[in-house]
């Protein structure tokens, strides 16, 4: 058979080129030490600038329209500021006008201080006697001086008359009112008598019925008193009689023993009217106090009994405690023991396990070519 010469495939051999073209710069990317570490990338570094210039784009355009807002904000500021002072103005004139029209000097409070024509205007410093400013300290008026004197005088005497004729007046009004007021009183007063004089003797007539009235019910009293102080006295001694029948006759002295008996229980007795017991009643007694000795004594033994059989347990069960205590004890120092040599065989197994493992398993340590063969591929 004739041997075939094999045809390589262009297409396959592009192929590999391309792959082995690529992995070299996969290999030199991968294996570069300053790309592998800082990791650049251009693309997203390009994207950065290209949004960190529009950004300053942005920020130019809103500070230059927040300057231009700023500049009108200054403009109407300042026509503003204009205006103020202004009106400002105005309003100072307007005052100024208003001070010299309606307030001049003249019409101040405290004028009178500093007014020039004050001297002229004054009053002069004594009018007459009566002037309320001529004080004593004032030196305006000395003992002496009357200035008023006809005046004073003239009117004094009319004074006086008036006073006289107003006395007279006065006096033949009070002398009229108390005439009347005399006869008035008088009136009243024989009123007042017959009045009194009336009601003593109703008085009087009403004292006369109550004393009499009075008199014939503590009468009819007396009489009522006397009659039931009979009754009670009757009634007392019947009473007295019956009682003293009644105990001579009764349980009492003849100490009948059904009296003690009690009507609640016929076990109960009354203490005030019992006479003590019968013979019976006694040897029924010291029966049962006999009976209770001996049933005391029975209990008494019973209990002895219990004691000793409690004592006997608690005796051997403490003997059984302590013998499974040195049960246990022993049990404990051979599982000590045992445990013990268990330890030492393990601890022999493992020194003989290490020693192997040093000397076959570990004993192949790698060399500095062992680590050369890693990262000699891109993959």
């Amino acid at each position: 058979m004739r041997r075939v010469d094999h045809v390589p495939d262009l297409a396959e051999t592009a192929a590999l080129q391309r792959r082995r073209f690529r992995e070299l710069q996969r290999q030199s990317r991968v294996f570069d030490a300053r790309t592998r570490t800082i990791g650049v990338d251009l693309e997203g570094l390009d994207a950065q600038v290209n949004d960190k210039r529009i950004r300053d784009a942005t920020e130019r355009a809103w500070d230059a329209t927040i300057a231009a807002e700023m500049k009108q904000n200054d403009k109407i500021m300042c026509i503003l500021d204009q205006r103020q002072k202004k009106d400002a103005l105005n309003i100072k004139k307007a005052v100024h006008e208003f001070h010299q029209t309606f307030q001049q000097p003249e019409t101040r409070r405290e004028f009178d201080l500093s007014d020039p024509q004050a001297l002229k205007k004054d009053t002069p410093a004594r009018m007459a006697d009566n002037d309320p400013r001529c004080t004593v300290s004032g030196l305006q008026k000395f003992m002496g001086e009357d200035l008023n004197s006809v005046n004073r005088k003239r009117y004094q005497q009319e004074q006086a008359r008036e006073w006289l004729l107003e006395q007279q007046k006065d006096w033949t009004n009070a002398l009229a009112d108390r005439k009347y007021a005399d006869g008035l009183h008088d009136a009243h007063r024989l009123d007042l008598d017959q009045k009194a004089m009336d009601l003593q003797r109703a008085d009087e007539e009403t004292r006369r019925a109550v004393c009499a009235a009075t008199k014939e019910f503590n009468r009819s009293q007396a009489i009522e008193s006397g009659e039931k102080k009979k009754l009670e006295k009757q009634q007392e001694l019947e009473d007295n009689a019956a009682e003293i029948s009644s105990t001579l006759r009764g349980d009492l002295l003849s100490e009948n023993p059904q009296q003690a008996t009690s009507s609640f229980a016929p076990h109960r007795v009354i203490t005030d009217r019992w006479k003590g017991m019968n013979q019976d009643q006694l040897k029924e007694i010291r029966d049962v106090q006999l009976q209770q000795v001996l049933e005391k004594l029975r209990l008494e033994e019973e209990e002895r009994q219990r004691n000793a059989e409690w004592d006997r347990q608690r005796i051997q069960a403490a003997r059984a405690e302590l013998l499974f205590e040195r049960h246990q004890q022993r049990q404990n120092r051979e599982l000590r023991r045992a445990l013990d040599n268990s330890n030492a065989q393990l601890f022999q197994d493992q020194k003989s396990r290490r020693a192997f493992l040093d000397e076959a398993v570990y004993a192949n340590f790698p060399s500095g070519q062992y680590y050369t063969q890693f990262n000699t591929d891109s993959r």
